[in-house]
């Protein structure tokens, strides 16, 4: 996808519409159902516990509901992170996107990393759901991003994402191009954290983002109708 051809429909389609606050209220669920239902988004990403109410009011709809597992920081056994998924799966979840624990990578526990995604991918394909694998970049070196792509590479989960949005940074450019450049067309990138305006987001889809988790989507929208009206 190239950003300078990219129509209003197919970048609304590349948007996880992201409500993870922990004093979302029903209201503010309803308000984030009907942007995504009106501008055609991918997804809401939402928390699980709202997942089952969400997916009752997006039925008639395209848009799937996907809940954020084990968010945002990872540090859950595997067993819970299973667990969870079932749960949100059960509740109708359609895709999943699930932190790593950083700690374990940090520690240079690769095995456990590669041994959480992978329980992690069989019970999404289990049950034909999508699965994201959130890195948390910010705490991570150049070289830890790598191995766990390269990781994902061999497992093939559909999507590794940039960052979960809570932690001390969000998206860059030069991340989301490494991800690319490491999985190839094994795996998609999802860019997530401090995307809030057109340029950013341009910027994201261009490295390789084939995906974009933000709050914003009307906002970028927003700057794609300026962009395109003075172009």
């Amino acid at each position: 996808m190239n950003s300078k051809t990219i129509t209003r429909q197919q970048l609304a389609g590349m948007f996880d519409h992201t409500l993870l606050k922990a004093f979302a209220t029903k209201e503010d669920f309803r308000k984030l159902c009907e942007e995504a239902k009106e501008l055609g988004t991918a997804m809401v990403a939402i928390n699980p516990s709202p997942v089952a109410w969400c997916k009752e009011f997006l039925k008639d709809t395209t848009v799937h509901v996907g809940a954020a597992i084990s968010f945002p920081l990872g540090q859950t056994p595997i067993a819970m992170k299973v667990a969870e998924t079932k749960k949100a799966i059960e509740d109708g979840a359609d895709e999943i996107d699930y932190v790593i624990n950083v700690g374990e990578l940090k520690g240079g526990n690769l095995i456990y990393i590669e041994e959480e995604m992978k329980q992690m991918v069989a019970v999404c394909r289990e049950h034909g759901k999508t699965i994201k694998v959130i890195f948390e970049n910010c705490y991570l070196t150049k070289e830890e991003i790598k191995k766990v792509a390269l990781i994902a590479k061999r497992v093939k989960p559909d999507f590794i994402k940039t960052s979960t949005g809570f932690g001390t940074s969000g998206a860059t450019v030069e991340d989301v191009k490494l991800m690319k450049e490491t999985v190839g067309e094994e795996v998609q990138v999802k860019a997530a954290g401090g995307i809030r305006d057109w340029e950013t987001c341009a910027a994201m889809i261009d490295a390789g983002a084939t995906r974009i988790g933000t709050s914003s989507s009307l906002q970028i929208l927003k700057g794609w109708d300026e962009a395109h009206v003075s172009a």
